[in-house]
């Protein structure tokens, strides 16, 4: 069962085959027996994701059923979801029952789908290993010593792991892309404003973006045809049509131009992952596709620049965490500055405070000129590099992270060099852009990912060309044994 796509699974709930009820616990039953060795769920929602199982079904049996009634999803503990629960990973908002249903939740709501629980990730979605969340590192399925990337580890570990048929992420600096390439599925970053970030909390405001993580493309514009849309409520949502992600998928890709920029295949790629990246490009070859070298010069300087912009808004954002109106609150303060020393030096783990620290300094009298307003030049420039490559391709290629995923505890005190995991998506965010990571060959059973990025508002171009190469291999199919 655990095994079938969106697409099966809705056939057999609507032939009666079985309900949503019997799917939906089975999904439950999967998530007691196998959780407890990847720690992907931060809540279980059983009793309320049965209920819903049961209004699905009589929706079905009604005929007023949109096309993911029924399907047994899960979210990322990032998306405020009505009396349950979100925790964003952090004991800051342990305690936090959100009040209401973030525009993604909503959504997902009145597609019919049904809710198993929230996913566990990086706290405050800072992180690329899922390492730093208050309750504990998740486990990648395909090695349980392994990290599953981050900072959407538990929903990329929950999709691979068969605990659910789809999840939600978001997306920074390549917290969909990364754990989807580390997990061996198929995650997708909409072009920023695509999908609507109201009640999603926020990290750094101008990069943060919500999308699917599923085993397969076609199963991803499912997902992405239910989240996607217009949300009054969220001023950085654009107004623009959602076009139907499904009908083009299948079209031929003869003539398609694929840009493979030189900067993403030097110093620092793995060989191993380098050549499993190559035999994708072959496949597309095959397929009818021509393939040009391209360059994006600036991509050296996307690690920096977004180190300096994420801070910066993540020093905003999380201001309002002060232990005053909700969250996490320190015991007995004696007047207000010792309320919000100690809520938030308590409320907070170490790699959130030292974004903090950083973010607040790029901000500083006398170094915003030098830091933060120089990186959003730069970061003008990046996107530039991809106008510019636009002018010659379709699409543009590369590998999604330049390793494996590597052991829990690696680079846990090496903070530059989990940031560097990171070094291939990054520029995909500062400039507002389309991308996505799928499967490829896996090296010694790890799991590789294929980058594939679109111009703005390109996500039915990215899934029809991931669909393709999927329907002509097998290497998304692949499940991690321990978990079948």
């Amino acid at each position: 069962m655990q095994d079938k796509s969106i697409s099966d699974l809705a056939a057999g709930l609507r032939s009666g085959e079985y309900t949503s009820v019997e799917l939906t616990q089975h999904y439950l039953d999967r998530i007691g027996r196998y959780d407890e060795r990847l720690n992907s769920f931060v809540t279980v929602t059983g009793e309320s994701a049965l209920a819903a199982a049961k209004v699905a079904d009589a929706r079905l049996k009604s005929g007023d059923a949109p096309a993911l009634t029924g399907i047994p999803i899960a979210n990322k503990d990032i998306f405020c979801t009505d009396g349950v629960r979100t925790s964003c990973g952090s004991r800051m908002l342990d305690n936090f029952i959100a009040p209401y249903d973030a525009g993604v939740i909503s959504r997902l709501k009145d597609s019919g789908s049904v809710m198993l629980g929230k996913t566990n990730m990086d706290e405050f979605a800072m992180g690329s290993s899922n390492e730093t969340s208050f309750y504990g590192p998740v486990r990648n399925p395909w090695d349980t010593g392994l990290v599953p990337g981050g900072s959407s580890g538990g929903s990329a570990a929950a999709v691979a792991a068969g605990l659910c048929v789809a999840a939600t992420g978001t997306d920074t600096g390549g917290s969909i892309r990364q754990p989807a390439a580390l997990c061996g599925i198929t995650g997708l970053k909409p072009t920023y404003g695509r999908v609507s970030r109201f009640g999603m909390i926020a990290f750094a405001s101008s990069l943060d973006q919500g999308g699917p993580m599923t085993r397969s493309a076609e199963d991803a514009a499912h997902m992405l045809q239910a989240m996607a849309g217009f949300d009054q409520r969220d001023s950085t949502c654009v107004d623009q049509p959602v076009p139907d992600y499904l009908a083009g998928i299948d079209a031929d890709l003869k003539g398609l131009k694929i840009g493979l920029p030189k900067e993403y295949f030097g110093e620092g790629l793995s060989a191993e992952v380098a050549a499993s990246v190559e035999d994708a490009i072959d496949a597309y070859r095959d397929m009818g596709a021509e393939v040009v070298e391209i360059s994006l010069p600036n991509t050296d300087l996307a690690v920096p620049v977004y180190y300096v912009v994420a801070p910066a808004e993540c020093s905003s954002n999380l201001a309002r965490f002060d232990g005053v109106r909700f969250g996490h609150r320190c015991e007995n303060p004696r007047d207000l500055e010792d309320l919000y020393k100690r809520s938030r030096g308590e409320g907070f783990g170490a790699e959130v405070k030292r974004r903090i620290l950083i973010g607040t300094y790029a901000l500083s009298a006398g170094y915003y000129d030098a830091y933060y307003l120089k990186a959003q030049q730069i970061r003008h420039q990046i996107s530039d590099d991809f106008a510019q490559a636009f002018q010659q391709v379709d699409v543009i290629m590369g590998p999604t992270a330049p390793t494996t995923a590597f052991a829990i505890g690696e680079k846990a005190d090496d903070p530059v060099s989990m940031y560097l995991s990171d070094i291939y998506t990054i520029a995909v965010n500062l400039a507002g852009l389309p991308g996505m990571s799928i499967p490829v060959k896996p090296v010694d059973g790890k799991p590789v990912g294929l980058q594939i990025i679109g111009n703005y508002f390109q996500e039915s171009k990215l899934l029809n060309v991931a669909h393709r190469l999927q329907m002509a291999t097998d290497w998304h199919q692949a499940r991690p044994e321990a978990f079948s």
